[in-house]
């Protein structure tokens, strides 16, 4: 679900993936560490029924382009699924300011406004969602790239 931290999401934070509430002998090494925007951070809190980004493949998240919400793929393994659709409920990734985000910037892209490179930096799981669901084309020009 990754995008830039935009200011709607607050300032980039630091999140403790085991919570401190679990184990203070690990919560200060270094490979507990993630790199999240204050509003994810804060709705994680001390749950832990939210996936690892160290540990999620590619392809177990899928976004119908539509509406823009962010569902599990669906021919996961169902115990995979579950942790999925958990990490969604928890983060709140299909709320109104998370949707309209993702909106936002598929039409700015969809009408010409930004460039596909400038898309994969800012909303790298959407770009990504949509160079997948359509047809192969030539790629631009690195001019054409620099002129958006």
């Amino acid at each position: 679900m990754s995008f830039y931290i935009e200011r709607v999401t607050g300032a980039a934070s630091v999140d403790h993936m085991l919570p401190k509430s679990v184990d203070w002998h690990e919560i200060y090494e270094w490979r507990n560490y993630r790199l999240a925007c204050s509003l994810m951070n804060s709705r994680k809190n001390d749950y832990q029924d939210v996936l690892d980004p160290f540990e999620i493949d590619n392809g177990w998240f899928r976004m119908e382009l539509v509406g823009y919400q962010v569902i599990p793929t669906p021919d996961l393994p169902s115990d995979i699924q579950k942790k999925v659709q958990a990490t969604i409920d928890r983060l709140k990734l299909n709320d109104y300011e998370c949707l309209k985000l993702r909106e936002e910037y598929a039409e700015e892209f969809h009408r010409g406004d930004i460039s596909q490179a400038r898309l994969r930096r800012r909303a790298p799981f959407l770009a990504r969602e949509i160079e997948a669901s359509r047809p192969a084309t030539a790629p631009r020009t690195e001019q054409e790239e620099l002129q958006k």
